[in-house]
């Protein structure tokens, strides 16, 4: 749901305010956005280790060490996030949520950001279908005022809780890893109690009251983060830690959860008919509505026979850049736009909203629209220590692997899309598309978690690379996170800063179809490419890498002790013998022959980019050209209309783009374009 490329540094673009985007989530962001310092001084916990703040509070609360680190591993991955709030509030790593607080806190320091003007909107049309009006429709913004405790859901508000349980301060739990770990711990024994279960040294005897610390209201909700902490344990989990600190959980194969006294929890079942998700996630409808209204006008979302009438190639991922309860009010209002899946922050539940079959207005390109499923997720762009969750990319990683299994969609960077990799379908719709979910989204873990792990696939030499920077080690600055265009606070990041020459003085590389000088800005995308994804090796030049890219040589720092990218397998394509320079296409649409009566040929218009003679560029796949006709509310006069013209989607910049096969030949890019050092 990021704003443009092109927006100015203050206010942080956005597709278009969420309604009441509930101010829980402008809290966390906020305090990371504006840099508040915790209320107390973080104390020296690294001093005696946080592996022994386990152990110890382990041992004070009689929790086995092994469940207290498999549930922060799933909160946290064990980092304190320099005692920053996560989208939804929550603090450190056993991620103990204190929303209210970081609300009122966010409200005090930043009125005038409070008042919702970051949520500026965007200049992206979601639908991206010219053949209708684009579609702007607008939402309210967040109310200023922290709202009262009993507003916010329990599982937004667990430190005060822990507060209670072990009379620590809620700014040290905050602050202090260790205490937070304790807090964590206490939580966890509260529920074993609560459940009516012993003080058990066996990690099988606290799978209630680990499904219990979850936060989730639903029975489902919480037995499928459950589970997910007990494949923790199972597999064990080794990792250092972002303050430095090496934390290891051994494998424990075997532990066979005892989940009876769950049942006994009182809580809800959640509607799950007719969803499309895995059995291991947890799963609840809530229905995006196809409703008529105004002059002729409906929503919010298009009506289809997928894959029977058009085969499903991309799954796009998004951030909400709003918190779970206002994006649930959004997706239900008929005059908004719509995606398929939303992903919760705090537990993983999964909501879906548009059919799989069916068309959701999400990506701002309707080509993309018509061949992809549209994920959302509880969080950020711009703030990046309003950190994503373990079970959220756990959750989400499950949902597509499903997915990809359903429809055949190949687990790479070139289907498995951010909405910062789908191009503008006409040149004057490149500035405003949008730029989630952006540089903090970790697409290494994820294609880890995805069962698709990036690393290298080719010999030393190969023509082709795969973009992979150390995430946690890989910090680049950006501007734009905040109102006054500070830097943002330095984080992890998947993406590699591109320049137009082997020297980090020399100019960023500029994108034609911006219209703009490049810039550091977090949401300028101009010269910058992201984990995993591929590209054709343009030359090398002592601890430096070249690529062709917006068809220039693009490049980035790749020393031999730190590789930037590994070499990687692939197909290049390049201007067919002859051709001075070949047609860029943000979408690939039939030739006008194709178009049958009563239904309007789509015009094929290239954008502002070129494949020079000699330039190689990574391609993905091969489709026919299509257009589906979808303009009015009843589906009767719906159509899939298919060309002989083909397509090559190639990755172009740090977006994906199109060029028609008549234009290219294709060949091996391991061996083509080969460059030594």
């Amino acid at each position: 749901m990021r704003g443009p490329a092109t927006a100015p540094p203050a206010p942080v673009g956005h597709r278009r305010p969420l309604r009441a985007a509930v101010p829980l989530a402008s809290a966390a962001l906020l305090l990371s956005l504006l840099g508040a310092a915790p209320a107390h001084p973080v104390p020296d916990a690294s001093a005696r280790g946080l592996q022994q703040a386990f152990a110890t509070a382990a041992a004070d609360y009689h929790v086995p060490q092994s469940v207290l680190l498999a549930v922060s591993y799933l909160q946290s991955r064990w980092d304190s996030h320099g005692g920053a709030p996560s989208v939804t509030g929550g603090y450190g790593p056993m991620h103990l949520t204190d929303a209210p607080a970081a609300l009122a806190t966010a409200a005090r320091s930043a009125p005038e950001h409070f008042a919702g003007e970051h949520f500026a909107g965007g200049a992206e049309d979601p639908r991206g279908d010219t053949a209708r009006a684009a579609l702007r429709p607008t939402a309210p913004r967040p109310a200023a005022g922290a709202p009262a405790p009993s507003a916010v859901p329990a599982r937004l508000r667990t430190l005060p809780k822990a507060a209670e349980l072990t009379g620590i301060p809620a700014a040290r739990l905050r602050s202090d890893p260790a205490a937070n770990v304790a807090g964590g711990a206490a939580l966890l024994a509260a529920a074993q109690k609560e459940l009516g279960g012993p003080a058990s040294a066996d990690p099988a005897d606290w799978y209630s009251a680990v499904a219990r610390f979850s936060g989730a209201d639903d029975t489902a909700t919480a037995a499928a983060y459950a589970d997910d902490v007990y494949d923790v344990l199972r597999t064990g989990e080794e990792r250092v830690t972002d303050d430095g600190q090496l934390v290891t959980l051994a494998a424990r194969p075997g532990p066979v959860p005892d989940a009876g006294r769950l049942r006994r929890a009182g809580l809800r079942t959640l509607p799950a008919d007719g969803t499309e998700c895995p059995r291991s996630v947890s799963c609840t409808s809530v229905p995006a509505p196809y409703e008529e209204f105004g002059d002729n006008d409906y929503g919010n979302h298009d009506l289809g026979d997928r894959p029977a009438s058009q085969q499903i190639k991309y799954i796009v991922i998004h951030d909400t850049e709003g918190a779970w309860e206002g994006v649930m009010n959004l997706i239900q209002d008929p005059t908004y736009v719509s995606w398929n899946y939303t992903i919760r922050s705090t537990d993983g539940l999964i909501a879906q909203h548009v059919k799989t079959k069916d068309v959701a207005w999400h990506a701002g390109n309707w080509d993309v629209n018509a061949r992809s499923i549209g994920i959302e997720h509880e969080g950020f762009l711009a703030a990046p220590d309003a950190w994503y969750t373990e079970e959220m990319y756990r959750s989400s990683a499950r949902l597509v692997r499903y997915l990809a299994r359903t429809y055949g969609i190949p687990l790479d960077r070139q289907h498995i899309l951010g909405h910062d990799n789908v191009p503008g379908p006409t040149a004057s719709t490149v500035p405003g598309m949008h730029t989630d979910p952006g540089p903090y989204w970790d697409w290494r873990h994820y294609f880890r978690l995805l069962g698709r792990p990036l690393g290298r696939t080719a010999g030393p030499h190969s023509g082709v690379l795969t973009v992979l920077p150390d995430y946690d080690a890989n910090r680049p600055v950006y501007t734009g996170c905040t109102a006054k265009g500070e830097p943002c606070p330095a984080h992890g990041s998947g993406e590699v800063r591109l320049y137009t020459d082997h020297d980090e003085n020399a100019p960023l590389v500029k994108d034609i179809g911006l219209k703009t000088d490049p810039t550091d800005g977090v949401n300028d995308l101009s010269s910058r490419v992201s984990t995993g994804q591929q590209y054709a090796v343009a030359g090398r030049w002592g601890d430096w890498t070249a690529i062709w890219y917006l068809g220039q040589k693009a490049w980035f720092l790749d020393p031999a002790g730190q590789r930037t990218a590994v070499p990687a397998r692939g197909l290049v394509v390049t201007p067919r013998e002859g051709l001075a320079s070949v047609p860029v296409y943000g979408r690939a649409y039939p030739e006008k022959a194709a178009y049958p009566a009563g239904v309007p040929a789509q015009p094929v218009v290239p954008l502002p980019y070129t494949i020079p003679a000699g330039q190689r560029y990574v391609t993905g796949d091969e489709m026919p050209g299509e257009y589906y006709y979808a303009v009015t509310f009843t589906p009767e006069a719906h159509r899939v209309v298919v060309g002989e013209d083909r397509y090559y989607e190639i990755q172009y910049g740090h977006r994906v783009a199109f060029v028609r096969a008549a234009d290219v030949t294709v060949e091996d890019g391991t061996a083509a374009g080969r460059a030594g050092r």
